[in-house]
């Protein structure tokens, strides 16, 4: 979803909880992942995998400069030849430590394995975060989550849209934005200071 449409449904939305609750998930988000830890991982249930969320995330990452915001994708069911963004299995939950971050989508109640390695990944150190419809064990497990019930305005696959959005966006709060503008205008110091370039 472009930049057009996500403001033209932040409007229609206006006067919801639903654009502040995303820009502050989104936020969350964004400051959970650190560049020097270990990645944002991102998994659904066995019958919802959230490939959509993880492409518009790849996309918010390479737009604001964050590498660390694309998010691996983690898979119930990975085939011999799947190409290598597609081929992390629920191994690597089991392997997530402190420094991570693991962003759980589940419309529905996730399946009792993954609740488990989800819970394994929290005592290990990771940070869990969930985007669900209001199961009471995800919640027991997240440290922030973000619900959408089903008498919500919205679907989770529009949820979806404006957390990855909103986690690209520069005007979010915290320490992590302000750096990012104090590197932005060291390199614009440098570019202005710098002696012109040689004539051909």
């Amino acid at each position: 979803m472009d930049a057009v449409r996500v403001a033209l449904l932040r409007e229609v939305l206006a006067g919801t909880e639903w654009p502040a609750a995303t820009r502050r998930f989104a936020g969350v988000l964004r400051s959970s992942v650190v560049p020097q830890g270990g990645g944002l991982l991102l998994v659904g249930t066995e019958e919802y995998e959230p490939w959509h969320l993880a492409a518009h995330l790849v996309d918010e990452a390479a737009w604001s400069g964050q590498p660390e915001l694309a998010p691996t994708l983690v898979r119930h069911r990975v085939r011999a030849g799947d190409p290598a963004q597609l081929a992390v299995g629920l191994g690597r939950i089991e392997a997530a430590r402190r420094g991570e971050t693991l962003l759980v989508v589940a419309p529905e109640r996730p399946d009792a394995g993954l609740l488990e390695r989800v819970h394994d990944a929290r005592r290990a150190g990771a940070t869990v975060l969930s985007l669900d419809g209001g199961d009471r064990e995800v919640h027991g497990l997240a440290h922030e989550t973000l619900t959408v019930a089903d008498e919500a305005e919205v679907d989770l696959d529009t949820v979806q849209h404006l957390v990855s959005a909103a986690t690209g966006e520069n005007s979010l709060p915290g320490p992590r934005g302000r750096k990012r503008l104090r590197d932005r205008l060291s390199r614009l110091a440098d570019h202005l200071t710098a002696p012109p370039p040689p004539r051909w």
